[in-house]
């Protein structure tokens, strides 16, 4: 039985995953911050799902993942969804800090556990939910952007020294345009997926251990041009 934990699954993109892989036979830990979240997930799948509230900026994530570990009986895979961001055109510094806390300390630390488990046992996957704000830098969300151009390097990282050392680790960076949750902001949202739809096409990413997978499929092309596109025509978007 695959061993598969979900960080930050108590609603969205995590939530629907965690159901996914519920459905395929998997044991499945969740982690969340609000306990009578997890719980109500847990309620649709007792047998499947193991709950584990803490906070990434606040709690030993090293210790409460080690324990959902032992809780499961191993791992397999790890898909590392929990994320932050707020529009903060005034540069207000506390939104800034919270994004930072979370969407780069907290998540280099998990990042950084999970793959020296895997390195340990030599065999395992991370996944991460990143963006496709990691591809350029942006006036209305600046931490936002520029935490997920640093998970997106990261996971680069991550990936080149598994092959480097020759190890049986997979590394997937999912990068999703926009997808109706609660982390959804701002004004002129196009190509807006349901989240059960962008869920599916994750599954379906991860369990073929690709690389990168852009969500909805379609946001490829976004992607394309956002590389491509000089800053006199990027900066009047």
């Amino acid at each position: 039985m695959k061993k598969v934990i979900i960080i930050g699954a108590s609603s969205g993109i995590g939530r629907e995953l965690a159901i996914l892989y519920a459905r395929q036979s998997c044991i499945v830990g969740i982690t969340g911050r609000k306990k009578e979240l997890l719980d109500e997930l847990h309620s649709l799948y007792p047998d499947r799902l193991v709950t584990r509230p803490f906070d990434n900026t606040k709690d030993d994530v090293e210790y409460h993942i080690s324990e959902l570990i032992a809780q499961l009986g191993g791992l397999d895979l790890l898909i590392l969804s929990a994320g932050n961001g707020e529009l903060n055109t005034t540069l207000d510094w506390a939104p800034e800090q919270s994004t930072v806390a979370l969407n780069v300390m907290a998540w280099t630390q998990i990042a950084g556990y999970t793959f020296r488990y895997f390195r340990q046992q030599n065999h395992g996957q991370l996944a991460a939910i990143t963006s496709i704000a990691s591809i350029r830098g942006e006036g209305r969300a600046p931490a936002y952007n520029a935490s997920k151009a640093f998970q997106a390097n990261y996971l680069e990282g991550l990936r080149k020294l598994a092959t480097y050392k020759k190890l049986n680790i997979y590394i997937t960076d999912i990068q999703p345009g926009f997808v109706k949750t609660q982390m959804a902001k701002g004004n002129g949202r196009f190509w807006e997926a349901p989240v059960e739809k962008a869920a599916l096409q994750i599954y379906a990413a991860v369990e073929s251990k690709k690389r990168k997978a852009y969500i909805t499929k379609r946001w490829w092309l976004i992607a394309q041009l956002l590389k491509i596109a000089p800053d006199w025509i990027y900066n009047r978007l």
